[in-house]
């Protein structure tokens, strides 16, 4: 989850290095570190807090180099203190290395690593890794050969850059955690997300595992495993340097959130032609031989499954979803004719792969739904399918959920005309309405009551969220994000099971947020009135004409009417407003939660 970056040009790399760690912070930001080689020794700053607290370090050191490596860490192996910080060296100093992932074996090396007269500093696992590497180069070994030698030692998953003191060379190599090569003009990059060095080059080649590459600033090396030469396609990202930036908004995910009907817009482009649905990726009877869907996923992901799943279940398909990590560990049955869909943003979320892993040893067809071209899922799974929602930075995740259910009903529409020969009933009308979302989702950003009633209604005790049929996933999502960046008590529910156990906890200090979509209101009525007699407020968010739901809620935030199966992406989008606007008024680290990171790369 940590990020790391790595340049070498034909001027200095400092501020393009702290520029890029900048940009990476959604990855990780306990501590970062910065290690520059200036042609005869390498120079080292480092420091518990954000790249920021490093930038100011580094203000007093003068320090500089053509070739530097950058890291910014999300804690897993000891505490976020300087010492634990990378770049992490050896003994001597010659060595610094940053990484992404978990080395399993990193005690028992470090064990023998000590007999040998090897001193540590740090309780990271990666701290191995440059003693193992100076020892090889201590040997007489060349440093491409050291660190070749030093990796096969490892067990685990990781991305790995290395400098050496009198090499003017960075040495890299991935697996299982993302490592992406910047083309550039005057200077080739490193890291483990494009948008690191978006604004200097949009050329990219993604690495594979086990790859090993040796950046110089006349280009970029790559060999397999065995030191055999190898060739990768050099790819260009369409994404626009300024989509990762906040321009004028005070946070990430308010500009994500704002962005939602350009990404849709992006998601549906050339998707939807008069009543039907056209997926280049999937021409008609793409999937005829498919009886069954699973849909894996995490957090926010695995909500937009199981949004999914509704969706292929109430169209007749045999769906359901599961949580990526217990997929992992307790496989459900699947055949030759089960299609299995990860639902992943960034496409190296590492419960997901493995449990498409697991899909694929046991014969399953896999479909990756992600937002990045080149991601280890796109490449690893039989198919896949972009959201197109363009980088998102913010660690809670927004724009993607709405791309993700999009594209989901687009999948769901061809899934349901290959499996049944026929559309779904009333397809031309939920089409229209998949058209006319993006123009939805912009009348609830722009006229919003979520800033008062956010203040009006924050919670003693907690905030419990309701919903039924779609609005359940959507009651979990916006549940999810009022805990992920407000760090208050929040709990989502399906409506019916608040009187078989959660009602206990409903008091007048809990407000909850009631999602209705058009559909069985009387039922959804009943359960606002259950709260509503135990004391507590209910807010409902509903479309604009449930004006019996309008009526019996304490307050109301309507979205545009639409068709009953879109509602609960735009009452979401409400949710969203909601969680960024507690935040804000408490003060917390919106883009930045305590104790997370964007892209969840360790299991």
């Amino acid at each position: 989850m940590c990020g790391i970056t790595a340049r070498v040009g034909d001027d200095d790399s400092l501020e393009a290095l702290l520029g890029s760690l900048e940009n990476l912070e959604y990855r990780g930001y306990d501590s970062a570190g910065i290690a520059m080689q200036n042609g005869s020794e390498l120079a080292i700053s480092k420091c518990e807090g954000e790249v920021s607290d490093l930038r100011s370090e580094l203000a007093f050191t003068g320090q500089n180099g053509r070739v530097g490596i950058g890291h910014t860490r999300w804690s897993t192996h000891g505490p976020p203190t300087d010492e634990n910080a990378h770049p992490h060296t050896g003994c001597h100093g010659r060595v610094a290395v940053v990484h992404n992932g978990i080395i399993e074996n990193y005690a028992e090396l470090r064990e023998e690593l000590r007999t040998r007269g090897h001193e540590f500093t740090s309780d990271t696992d990666t701290e191995v890794i440059p003693h193992l590497v100076e020892e090889e180069l201590g040997a007489g070994r060349d440093a491409e050969t050291a660190f070749r030698r030093a990796i096969d030692r490892l067990e685990g998953s990781y991305a790995i850059a290395m400098i050496v003191d009198d090499d003017p060379t960075i040495y890299a190599t991935r697996n299982g955690s993302p490592l992406v090569v910047g083309v550039g003009e005057t200077a080739n990059y490193l890291a483990s997300d494009v948008p690191a060095f978006l604004e200097f080059t949009d050329r990219v080649v993604y690495l594979e595992d086990d790859d090993v590459v040796a950046v110089t600033v006349d280009g970029h090396r790559i060999t397999d495993a065995t030191g055999d030469p190898i060739s990768r396609s050099i790819e260009t990202v369409d994404w626009d340097p300024e989509d990762a930036e906040k321009g004028s908004y005070d946070h990430y995910m308010l500009k994500e959130i704002h962005e939602q009907p350009m990404a849709l817009r992006q998601t549906l482009h050339g998707r939807i032609d008069d009543d039907d649905v056209v997926l280049e990726e999937f021409p008609s009877g793409t999937f005829d031989d498919v009886s069954r869907v699973q849909l894996v996923a995490c957090g926010t992901s695995y909500h937009a499954g199981m949004y999914g799943e509704w969706l292929l279940s109430n169209w007749g398909i045999d769906a359901d979803t599961h949580i990526a990590s217990e997929y992992a560990a307790y496989p459900a049955p699947v055949d030759e004719n089960t299609l299995v869909i990860g639902v992943t943003q960034s496409g190296e979320t590492a419960d997901t792969l493995e449990a498409l892993a697991s899909a694929r040893r046991r014969g399953a067809r896999t479909l990756a739904l992600t937002n990045v071209i080149g991601s280890t899922a796109a490449r690893t799974c039989d198919d896949a399918l972009f959201i197109r929602a363009g980088p998102e930075i913010g660690v809670a995740a927004t724009k993607t959920f709405s791309s993700q259910v999009a594209s989901l009903v687009l999948l769901g529409e061809r899934l349901v005309r290959d499996v049944t020969g026929e559309p779904t009933e009333d397809h031309r009308q939920r089409l229209d309405a998949l058209e006319s979302l993006p123009e939805h989702v912009e009348m609830v950003t722009q006229d919003t009551l979520a800033t008062a009633i956010s203040r009006r209604w924050l919670g003693e005790s907690g905030h419990f969220f309701i919903g039924r049929g779609n609005a359940y996933s959507v009651a979990l999502e916006g549940a999810l994000k009022f805990k992920e960046i407000t760090y208050e008590h929040a709990e989502g529910f399906a409506a019916g099971e608040l009187k078989h156990g959660p009602l206990a906890l409903v008091t007048p200090e809990t407000p909850v947020f009631a999602v209705g979509t058009g559909e069985h209101r009387n039922r959804l009525e009943s359960n606002i009135n259950e709260i509503q007699t135990r004391g507590a407020p209910v807010i409902a968010i509903a479309p604009r004409n449930a004006t019996e739901l309008a009526d019996t809620a304490d307050e109301f935030l309507p979205v545009p009417a639409t068709h009953p199966d879109l509602v609960a992406i735009l009452a979401n989008v409400q949710l969203q407003l909601i969680a960024y606007h507690a935040a804000d008024e408490m003060d917390r680290s919106i883009d930045k939660p305590r104790n997370l990171a964007k892209s969840v790369t360790v299991e």
